[in-house]
């Protein structure tokens, strides 16, 4: 895996084209350790994921590895990748998945994980394993059913057949479809966007959107005001009324 910082946004690069970014243990340690440092990085406001050359996002898990490994190896390989795609969906940070290429299996469900999805128009979705013999085991049950309602991810996972970019865009799966020379460039024009806002305000936000969905919604309301009361006495609460009142763009600093 591949690490870049462009000022304020981090770019995690999946580097395993000869096998389409198939993910295996090492992959994974990489991306677990990109996470972690990034959790407690305060520079970065914004993370792209995406994968190397227009082929493939992921293609999903490595099955060669997936094969050699016994039953007990798999049955504690499986929590590992759940647990790995859920410090993407607990990240600070905005996450944005760059899809330049199909996205099956585990790599679909990785792009679940990320906040923001921008996909290539000649790429493919889908959560494949029941035509293996398994079910989605890093999140795609549950975070995809939250994400395009219960009907249509029944549909997907119980038939396991891929869809277009178009039909991504179409059921809620992805919030843009690009041509594919314009993948990476568009996400990280969001990432950019989404940098220019206050760094405290946008973490709460995603925090208080994460937690409110788990919740009925006047435990989320509360949660909602929580989040809020935390940035009553911050620097940049105080910057963003000093800049509306004086008709400027506000100087965020985090603080």
């Amino acid at each position: 895996m591949l690490y870049e910082e462009r000022g304020t946004i981090a770019v995690l690069t999946l580097n395993r084209p000869e096998v389409h970014h198939a993910l295996n243990r090492e992959i994974l340690l990489e991306l677990r350790e990109a996470l972690n440092r990034l959790e407690r990085k305060g520079s970065i406001r914004a993370v792209v994921i995406t994968g190397s050359g227009s082929d493939s996002f992921s293609a999903g898990a490595d099955l060669k590895e997936r094969a050699a490994m016994t039953e007990e190896e798999v049955a504690r390989f499986i929590p590992f990748i759940r647990d790995t795609f859920t410090l993407i969906e607990r990240l600070p940070q905005p996450v944005i998945a760059a899809i330049n290429g199909r996205a099956l299996g585990g790599g679909m469900e990785l792009a679940l994980a990320c906040d923001v999805r921008i996909l290539s128009e000649r790429a493919v979705m889908g959560l494949k394993e029941t035509t293996l013999g398994i079910i989605p085991g890093a999140g795609g049950t549950q975070r995809l059913p939250r994400l395009i309602g219960i009907p249509k991810a029944k549909e997907l996972i119980l038939t396991g057949r891929t869809i277009t970019a178009s039909e991504a865009l179409a059921i809620g799966l992805v919030n843009q479809v690009v041509p594919p020379e314009e993948v990476l460039s568009t996400a990280l024009k969001w990432a950019e966007e989404i940098s220019a806002n206050g760094p405290i305000a946008v973490k709460q936000a995603k925090w208080a959107i994460n937690h409110g969905m788990k919740t009925d919604l006047d435990t989320g309301l509360e949660l909602e005001t929580s989040a809020y009361r935390l940035l009553i006495p911050t620097n940049d609460r105080r910057e963003g009324l000093h800049a509306f009142r004086e008709k400027r763009k506000p100087n965020f600093t985090g603080e």
